[in-house]
């Protein structure tokens, strides 16, 4: 699993780096707040962002807002990193889009136990969303209609399964999301037209 560090800092970056190669995460590293969005935006981008509150360029707030309004990066996991403790800056990450908060300086093994959470989480997400299109699979198979249909060759009537002749539309209608209008074909209403002269 790739994961992002933003952070300006170069002692703090470097910490991040070592703590998240050791649990064999593949870390990509930046600077500045707009290298972390530019990386973030990039093709498949990393999954979770350890993100620095405090950054030139757009801070983490920024980022974590931009993050959760872009269909593509919305899912990303991240954890906002930073020396302000209050809960009102608490409150301010997680409504901007954080998932967790993590305060410096930081504990590596606290880091490490949030990012399997987030890991935990990711890989729930990915399951849920293979489920979501498993059903919605099924579900369209199912309105699907196949084989063979038993049609009386005269009226036009088909067999159920429980045996019962029903005229087409109503087989199809229950069967499908197929509903009809009616009308008349000009063929058939010449037929009555004539019909109706000759009576």
């Amino acid at each position: 699993m790739r994961v992002l560090i933003a952070e300006d800092d170069p002692v703090a970056r470097r910490i991040l780096e070592v703590t998240l190669a050791k649990c064999d995460y593949e870390v990509v590293v930046t600077t500045t707040g707009w290298e972390a969005w530019k990386a973030l935006r990039k093709g498949a981008g990393p999954e979770m962002v350890v993100l620095d509150w405090m950054m030139p360029g757009m801070d983490g707030v920024e980022i974590c807002r931009r993050v959760r309004g872009c269909a593509r990066t919305r899912s990303t996991y991240i954890i906002l990193l930073t020396a302000r403790s209050h809960r009102q800056d608490l409150i301010t990450g997680l409504d901007a889009g954080a998932d967790d908060y993590v305060v410096k300086p930081f504990d590596p093994d606290e880091l490490r136990a949030r990012l399997r959470v987030g890991a935990r989480v990711l890989d729930l997400q990915a399951r849920l969303a293979d489920r979501v299109r498993d059903l919605e699979q099924a579900l369209a198979h199912v309105k699907q209609l196949r084989g063979l249909l038993p049609i009386c060759a005269y009226c036009k009537k088909v067999r159920d399964d429980r045996d019962y002749w029903e005229q087409l539309d109503t087989y199809i209608m229950k069967h499908s999301d197929a509903q009809f209008s009616h009308g008349i074909c000009p063929e058939c209403f010449a037929k009555l037209a004539e019909a109706e002269l000759n009576q």
